[in-house]
């Protein structure tokens, strides 16, 4: 072979495009872990805490269900976004009730997982977040039915929770008396006053 077919052959070589895991760029970025994810406002900074403030937030959601459904169907009655029934915005609140009962099955677990693993007693720590949690929505009896039917369905549960659950719970289930009800603890949060309408964070 020439010089000049070598030459020919190398550059050929050198512009073909990649192939396989390098030519398709990085890999995605994994999902973050839950003590990578943003802390609720006013949220404990401990897994046990957070997850008894989840609770009480989740629950003072729940019960407001019956109390805001009128008002929410008025509104979405009336205001209706092109391309979408009004069963199908409807259907998806009775979904998210479904959810945040099964996320609410999983803060009780974890909860109870927890309080039977601590060789100290957790049920008054508990307790006392479980209020917090529902602080969030403790500004909801001054406002009107509109109001705090706009506030409920824009509300969701803080990304942070659940996940922190399901670690709460696994590492009461394998460490037993080795178990720390502070794990995942960081600076604490600076104390806030309740605030005057819920928390949509």
């Amino acid at each position: 072979m020439s010089a000049l077919l070598f030459a020919l052959a190398l550059l050929a070589q050198n512009a073909a495009p990649e192939t396989g895991p390098a030519a398709e760029g990085p890999p995605p970025e994994a999902a973050p872990a839950a003590e990578e994810l943003p802390w609720p406002a006013g949220a404990p900074h401990d897994d046990y805490g957070l997850v008894a403030w989840c609770h009480g937030a989740l629950t003072g959601y729940l019960d407001l269900h019956d109390q805001v459904m009128p008002e929410v169907t008025r509104i979405e009655t009336t205001y209706r976004p092109p391309g979408r029934t009004l069963a199908e915005d409807m259907k998806i609140y009775a979904d998210l009730q479904k959810q945040a009962r099964k996320d609410l099955k999983l803060f009780e677990r974890a909860i109870e997982a927890a309080e039977k693993a601590s060789i100290r007693p957790l049920a008054p720590v508990g307790a006392a977040a479980i209020k917090k949690g529902r602080t969030v929505w403790s500004g909801a009896s001054g406002l009107t039915p509109a109001r705090i039917a706009q506030e409920w369905m824009s509300w969701s549960l803080p990304v942070r929770c659940a996940p922190t659950a399901e670690r709460l719970e696994k590492n009461a289930k394998l460490l037993g008396a080795a178990f720390d009800p502070a794990g995942g603890a960081e600076e604490p949060a600076p104390a806030e006053e309740p605030a005057a309408t819920p928390d949509t964070n």
